[in-house]
């Protein structure tokens, strides 16, 4: 604990709420370090410039705050990346609080060397997931940095005592933050997450006030809406025919999620740490997007390669639920995964409407598949129906040679 006693510099992940203000001036009192603030725009839809303003509030030096527009870098080299492999954690999970902790805590390593900063510093719980995501980035990419992770150190343990810290360091506090936060938000561009408090009994619905990126599926509209998505590589990059950077294409599929009640979901999940969390996550873009994605994967994919990608997604959804973005096995993972996806190009044609994305419709000049050779009409195709035989009973060998077995030692 000795280095962690005297950092002199360290670069803070800052959102400009009330628990990063507090950690700021819990630093400076316990460290009585300088620190430097680094607030991220990933796409959470909140103004940044009072970030900016509250760390001046409290001392921080212009020079030593950093606020940056990551959305476009967000999209491009995580989340699309992480959809190229179709992953899901736990078979539900859309991963949308765990891909954005990499490019956040890899930012405030850029940052950390950039001013000289000897340590880094995250609000993450001590119960949660993010404390290891952040910090698994952190050595991997600065293996001798110092971190700091206040909620693992303080004796602020309770809302109380967090309010009391605040006033007597004069820390701005809103009127609906002096209450018990009825439940936690997380947000970026590919989704909302809500945990803890009134969300905690995984017996009791979800409340109606918790949702904030869905529309009720039965409050969207009677009519289907239907849209095309492009693909090249893999990656998504036309709507309805219109080309977009990544982080407006998935802006773009947000806005239509959302009016058409897609992308709920009520999970519990397990956590990395351990134990079991009751979450609700709103992924209205990523829901589209995924069924977007597997629609063009199936006339472009072939068998054996469609099935090793969905035999690897779990390892791979795994890696990045636990925080292991930046390792040599997501890495390799991720070139096996890019090379499946030279070919898959084209067009996919969707249908949504309350709160389902239905595929109505797929196209690819790569595509492999052939009418005349599925047609159940007879036609000068290369396939003989008297072939099918001897393939039969070449896999039903083992299977006789069993069977006869069974019959002869008169096995159960």
């Amino acid at each position: 604990m000795s280095d962690k006693k005297h950092p002199k510099k360290v670069v803070l992940a800052y959102s400009g709420g009330l628990d990063t203000s507090i950690i700021l001036k819990w630093l400076q009192t316990t460290y009585g370090c300088e620190v430097v603030t680094f607030t991220a725009d990933l796409g959470q839809g909140e103004e940044l410039e009072p970030a900016r303003q509250k760390a001046l509030l409290l001392g921080i030096k212009p020079e030593n705050i950093f606020i940056e527009d990551l959305r476009e870098e967000f999209v491009r080299d995580y989340v699309f990346p992480m959809f190229r492999a179709n992953a899901v954690y736990e078979g539900q999970y859309l991963l949308g609080t765990s891909i954005a902790r990499p490019l956040i805590a890899k930012k405030q390593i850029e940052i950390a060397e950039r001013v000289g900063a000897d340590a880094v510093c995250h609000g993450a719980t001590g119960k949660g997931n993010d404390q290891v995501r952040f910090e698994l980035t952190y050595y991997a990419l600065k293996p001798d940095v110092t971190v700091i992770a206040p909620w693992r150190e303080w004796d602020l343990t309770s809302r109380t005592r967090l309010i009391e810290f605040a006033e007597q360091h004069q820390i701005p506090i809103a009127k609906d933050k002096r209450g018990e936060a009825p439940f936690s938000v997380d947000a970026n561009l590919l989704h909302s997450s809500s945990e803890g408090k009134v969300l905690e009994d995984p017996n009791q619905e979800v409340p109606d006030y918790v949702y904030s990126r869905t529309v009720g599926p039965e409050e969207a509209p009677d009519k289907a809406t239907y849209i095309t998505v492009d693909f090249e590589r893999g990656d998504a990059a036309a709507i309805d025919g219109k080309t977009m950077s990544p982080a407006t294409l998935l802006k773009t599929l947000n806005e239509l999620g959302k009016a058409n009640g897609i992308g709920r979901l009520d999970l519990v999940e397990n956590r990395f740490v351990g134990m079991k969390s009751r979450g609700m996550y709103e992924t209205p873009g990523g829901t589209i997007l995924l069924a977007a994605h597997r629609g063009i994967e199936s006339i472009t994919l072939d068998r054996g390669a469609g099935h090793l990608k969905d035999e690897l997604m779990p390892k791979y959804a795994e890696l990045v639920y636990y925080g292991f973005w930046f390792t040599p096995e997501r890495e390799m993972l991720q070139a096996a995964i890019d090379k499946s996806q030279e070919l898959v190009t084209g067009r996919v044609r969707l249908k949504l409407y309350k709160g389902n994305v239905i595929t109505v419709g797929r196209e690819s000049p790569y595509s492999l598949y052939d009418k005349e050779l599925v047609t159940f009409e007879e036609g000068a195709v290369a396939y003989d129906h008297r072939d099918a035989e001897g393939f039969i009973k070449l896999n039903a060998l083992r299977l006789r040679t069993l069977g006869q077995r069974k019959r002869k030692m008169k096995l159960p």
